[in-house]
């Protein structure tokens, strides 16, 4: 009974520490592509429950899915600002076809991905995730001021909780340690949400209307279209997600003392592809490994499959009851915004982090990073610098993380990967001495 209890206690602690990564996700996307307050509940609802879905996945170990180490599977950051730029063109069917066709090409490349990998090095990753992150900021800053087009757009009460949740979560992470520092995000969202609540912005009617169960049901949005440059879009995300996941399956490797070979890390985007196309189909989002909780594993020192395990079936339960779903969607706009600062911070902090060791490996590594942003925040600033292209190039260049994604493709091969003429001669040079 005491092993139970503890067992639980590990997996509540592992819900808690990718809550807010789980279901600010949906949110953000939900509000910025208009959903209303039912289809936001649903859509955090499916989106908790699927993050159970994957985890359990990813945790089994048989001949054809699953990594067998005690990761937890959520929401991938990386895919925020590319589904609010499909969802704004061609509408939320467009983003459910793209990642059903993303998730169908991670399936399909699992086993060979290993190959792949010399093709996106921390130079072309590095540049996509801060390409990423910089395209999320104005999202960010028009939510703090209470939403675009809001009555109240930027008014004192909008910028006092949204500066102060910022401020509550940076003093969080400056005098915390830890799993509590872990939670911050989460924490500050709560503190804005009570402060909100005192100032009487707070509608709980939501929660009221909400249900205490439902059943999920496939393609509750509607039947997915399908747009290339969505396509396309989606499948950059699912190959940066492969990456970054790829770090995190040696990180766990090395604390569970396991080595894995190219059929385990086969069969682990093999999982990760599977989650992504059941996403697609029951209208979630693309999945990816949650570092956070490879923290907790190493911090607890408890490297059991059984606690994730737990930590899946709670999601999955979570799911299924939509008035826990809804009390997420009454976080005021504002809070929302504040928290996302840090957040979409992070993930600027997080590509700089991937890049900056690329800057002293390779000369032609700094111009590389300078054209391929500078391409992606330029056509993200200016979409219609390219509209008189034929449609079919347009598809790389209408949306700025593909432009600048494909840019730092291209010159990684350019500089990188074909010999140069003085690599050749320095070659010559050593077989002749």
């Amino acid at each position: 009974m005491r092993n139970a209890g503890r067992t639980t206690a590990l997996g509540i602690q592992h819900v808690l520490a990718m809550y807010a990564g789980a279901v600010i996700v949906p949110l953000i996307v939900g509000e910025a592509i208009g959903l209303n307050s039912v289809q936001l509940t649903y859509l955090v609802s499916i989106d908790i429950l699927m993050c159970g879905v994957a985890t359990i996945l990813q945790i089994m170990n048989n001949r054809f899915f699953g990594i067998g180490l005690p990761v937890v599977l959520g929401c991938t950051f990386t895919a925020v600002g590319p589904m609010i730029a499909i969802g704004g063109e061609f509408g939320i069917s467009a983003i459910y076809g793209a990642i059903i066709v993303s998730g169908l090409f991670v399936i399909g490349i699992s086993r060979y991905f290993g190959m792949l990998v010399r093709f996106f090095p921390p130079v072309v990753t590095g540049t996509v995730v801060t390409i990423i992150g910089i395209t999320l900021i104005p999202v960010a800053i028009n939510n703090a001021g209470g939403g675009l087009g809001a009555s109240n757009f930027g008014s004192m009460t909008n910028i006092s909780l949204a500066f102060g949740t910022l401020l509550f979560i940076i003093l969080l992470y400056k005098f915390s340690t830890g799993f509590v520092r872990a939670i911050s995000i989460l924490l500050g969202l709560l503190a804005g949400s009570i402060a909100a609540l005192f100032l009487g912005i707070v509608d709980f009617a939501p929660v009221n209307e909400a249900s205490v169960f439902h059943m999920v049901k496939p393609f509750y949005f509607g039947l997915p279209t399908f747009e290339w440059s969505a396509i396309l879009t989606m499948i950059l995300v699912a190959i940066v997600s492969l990456v970054e996941s790829t770090g995190v399956y040696f990180a766990l490797g090395d604390i569970c003392e396991r080595k894995l070979k190219k059929d385990d890390l086969a069969k682990g985007y093999r999982a990760e592809g599977i989650a992504v196309l059941l996403g697609g189909i029951f209208n979630a989002f693309p999945y990816t490994t949650f570092s956070q909780n490879v923290g907790l594993v190493q911090m607890s020192g408890v490297k059991s499959r059984r606690v994730i395990l737990v930590t899946g079936i709670m999601l999955i339960t979570l799911g299924f009851v939509p008035k826990i779903a809804a009390l997420t969607t009454i976080i005021p706009t504002s809070v929302l915004g504040g928290a996302m600062i840090a957040m979409f911070g992070m993930v600027i902090s997080q590509g700089i982090k991937m890049l900056s060791e690329t800057f002293t490996s390779s000369q032609e590594n700094p111009m590389i990073i300078a054209c391929s942003i500078g391409i992606g925040l330029g056509v993200t600033v200016a979409p219609e610098l390219f509209a008189n292209l034929p449609k079919s190039l347009q598809m790389f260049t209408s949306n700025g993380i593909v432009a600048g994604s494909l840019t730092a493709i291209a010159l990684n091969i350019v500089f990188n990967i074909i010999p140069s003429a003085k690599t050749e001669q320095t070659n010559l040079a050593e077989q002749e001495v």
